[in-house]
């Protein structure tokens, strides 16, 4: 075991330094084939959906390639190359770094069996498999671009290839089959020289293809490449200096310094430089260090973070967020509410006991004044406290605001987050509050135009018939229906397992729950099925869930005549795992390609107001669930052009005189034009501003305009310009605006 243990560590050390060195290679390569550097823009969403490593590996190699001249991100479709060698880089290396992390943690605890540090390795070993092969793609690529005869010889002698990767990973899984972990440490170890040796050639080929003319010349002594007694030549193409990157080409200047001093003849000096690259050689300390250096100078280490599921939001999404929130308010509004606003936090006992098994998630402050507050969890219950404390009996309104949560980010899930909430108090006919908010909801879901969704409708007092029915002990009611709320992310096996492992209910009682959860489908039909056969005689019996077919038949009545009932269906297992709902419940589902699960819900809750120490009041309302909502749109917007402004003119001022610029723009301002401006003596520059940031208009201010009293009007997308007069600016500019708005 102590042996296993040794390997271990050995290999741990090597393959976190060939995690480092790789990171070079590929920045190498990147200015090699003048990559495409968006794949590199990652950014920590707060949601957990992109991983730390990913981020780091990412923000390494911009590191490395601060200042390139070669390889730059890009959006615009240019000649930047964007394969999947290069795009994939983040994610294959941050999965390398990854397992290092997850052998080095366990090899810490000597106790750890020989399993567990094998299933290590081996993880390991599958990741160095898909880091080998991508490095090997752009090797290839390299050698298809290196200006220096004879390379790809030598590199064909090596015999590396993907196949020689897929041996030694078959013999290591082969190994840990048979659960010889010292033999699986040596295959893996096989496969991890076979990397070395991949990686190394990475930036052999990356250095040639960047710096090989010049150096095999300058070695040479300036004599236009012959060396070896002329067996090697580098081609007599005379190359333009290229800035290469702030960390590259401090890499690059010491290779060069290795080699300009050692061997001739190409062959030796790419002998010379794999030695270089092989952790055993005295020098490779140095080098790795001076990376190490580069990579910790990443100033973003230092940068401040944003708490874990929390985000920012650049100016291309809050456009999108704000044309969202105008079409919400727009809607909420049509249906006649007003609008109320409550505080952040809440004495923590206005939110105690309203949220089931979900209250462990509500965000607690510490005691700063003899006070127990809370972060609000939802707005629902902020509201039905201003109702009771302000001894309302009839109230609509809706609230835009955020809400915090203490719950594990996930994709489409943050700790800090907005609700958009519609509510209706008071005492009304029959289920016609109940109808309008989710006509609102479907009403919202279209205006946004995210595409096919569905919303799922239950009753609570039905579905409390079906427990009752089943056997459950009204004490587990609500425990039981968080289980069933699980339905639409776990299998009713795992939901099943939870309700008798976990809440103690009998097999037989969880499998008959069983029968009636999986009943789903169009409202009508389904519900004048259920009435009519075994499982309505069986409801029909117990009171409530009689109440509540009665109460589905009016809804569904209304909602078809609404013209919105094909969005809606009919969904038994549909649960809720709230406290406070008593009657309809609801939750909208998005049907399209992106996975972000309920995108809105609601329901009706009869006594939460009342339990403020208040005459009860009935209410129903509905949340939309707008982040993930925006997720949709975000996603539907990559492919098209998002103006961050509303800029309609740039006054461009050819010069430096401010003053100039601030007297005609304030006159646009002042006819509530939306403009701004730019002083700068390049009118290339603020034109390719105004194409940039998509800017109509142009108004063009030089020397020439100040003498003659005229300014020039430009045309963005035609490029037409026209010469007014000064006097007649604010005029002509709101005559095209309102004609070509």
């Amino acid at each position: 075991m102590s042996s296993l243990l040794e390997s271990c560590k050995l290999m741990d050390q090597s393959s976190s330094a060939l995690s480092t060195v790789a990171i070079a290679s590929a920045a190498l390569s990147c200015e090699a084939a003048r990559a495409n550097l968006s794949a590199f823009d990652l950014t920590d969403s707060g949601d957990g959906s992109v991983s730390k490593e990913d981020i780091g590996v990412s923000s390494d190699i911009k590191v490395l390639l601060n200042g390139s001249k070669l390889a730059v991100s890009s959006n615009k479709g240019d000649d930047k190359v964007n394969t999947d060698s290069f795009s994939k880089i983040p994610v294959v290396y941050g999965n390398v770094r990854e397992a290092v992390k997850s052998l080095h943690s366990v090899i810490r605890v000597v106790s750890n069996s020989g399993e567990k540090l094998g299933g290590k390795v081996l993880h390991l070993c599958f990741e160095l498999r898909n880091l080998g092969e991508g490095s090997l793609e752009r090797v290839r690529s390299n050698l298809g671009s290196v200006g220096v005869e004879g390379l790809k010889g030598i590199f064909e002698k090596e015999c590396l290839s993907e196949e020689s990767l897929r041996n030694g990973v078959k013999l290591a899984v082969e190994a840990g089959l048979e659960k010889d972990y010292v033999k699986l440490v040596k295959d893996v170890e096989l496969v991890l020289g076979i990397v070395w040796k991949i990686v190394s050639w990475e930036a052999v080929t990356a250095f040639f293809v960047l710096e090989g003319v010049e150096f095999l010349n300058e070695k040479s002594g300036g004599k236009g490449g012959e060396f070896d007694g002329g067996n090697v030549k580098a081609e007599k193409k005379k190359k333009k200096k290229v800035l290469l990157g702030k960390g590259t080409s401090v890499i690059v200047e010491m290779i060069k310094d290795r080699l300009m001093s050692k061997g001739e003849g190409l062959e030796k000096i790419v002998e010379e430089f794999l030695s270089f690259l092989d952790p055993k050689s005295a020098d490779f300390d140095g080098l790795l260090k001076k990376v190490k250096e580069i990579l910790e100078s990443n100033e973003s280490r230092r940068i401040p973070k944003t708490p874990k599921g929390t985000r920012d939001f650049a100016k291309e999404q809050m456009t999108i967020r704000k044309k969202a929130f105008s079409i919400i308010t727009k809607v909420f509004e049509r249906h006649c509410a007003t609008a109320l606003d409550t505080p952040a936090f809440e004495l923590k006992e206005t939110l105690t006991g309203k949220y089931g098994e979900d209250s462990k998630l509500i965000y607690d402050l510490a005691d700063q004044g003899g006070e127990l507050c809370s972060l609000r969890y939802d707005l629902t219950v902020p509201f039905s406290r201003y109702v009771a404390m302000n001894g309302l009996t009839s109230f609509k309104r809706y609230h835009i605001d955020k809400v915090w949560r203490r719950d594990n980010p996930s994709k489409g899930r943050y700790r800090e987050f907005y609700q958009c909430d519609f509510d209706i108090a008071g005492q009304y006919e029959k289920m016609g509050p109940d109808f309008e908010v989710v006509r609102i909801l479907s009403e919202v879901l279209n205006a946004l135009n995210i595409g096919d969704y569905e919303i799922k409708l239950n009753h609570r007092k039905l579905l409390d018939g079906v427990l009752e029915i089943c056997g459950v002990p009204p004490a587990k009611f609500r425990t039981i229906c968080s289980s069933i709320d699980k339905l639409d992310k776990q299998s009713f096996e795992q939901v099943k397992k939870e309700m008798v492992e976990e809440k103690g209910l009998s097999v037989e009682t969880a499998d008959k729950i069983g029968t009636f959860v999986k009943i789903r489908g169009p409202p009508l039909e389904l519900l004048s099925k259920i009435m009519g056969g075994t499982e309505g005689s069986e409801l029909l019996k117990h009171n409530a869930s009689k109440e509540a077919l009665g109460d589905l038949s009016i809804l569904f009545d209304a909602l078809y005549k609404s013209r919105c009932i094909d969005k809606v269906v009919f969904d038994l297992s549909l649960a809720r795992g709230l406290d406070y709902y008593t009657g309809v419940i609801f939750e909208a589902a998005f049907k399209g390609g992106v996975q972000v699960g309920s995108i809105g819900a609601g329901g009706r809750y009869d006594n939460l107001i009342g339990n403020f120490g208040t005459k009860q009041v009935p209410a129903v309302g509905m949340s939309l669930g707008i982040e993930r909502v925006l997720t949709i749109m975000e996603e539907k917007a990559q492919n098209q052009a998002v103006r961050a402004t509303e800029t309609q003119v740039l006054v461009a001022v050819l010069g430096d005189k401010l003053a100039v610029a601030a007297e005609l723009v304030s006159e646009l301002w002042d006819v509530d034009i939306k403009a701004e401006y730019k002083v700068h003596k390049q009118v290339m520059k603020h034109i390719e501003y105004a194409i940039d940031s998509k800017i109509p208009w142009m108004v063009i201010v030089g020397e020439r305009e100040l003498n003659e009293g005229i300014v020039k009007l430009k045309n963005i997308e035609t490029t037409n310009e026209e010469v007014i007069p000064r006097s007649n600016l604010v005029g002509e500019l709101q005559l095209r605006l309102k004609l070509n708005p």
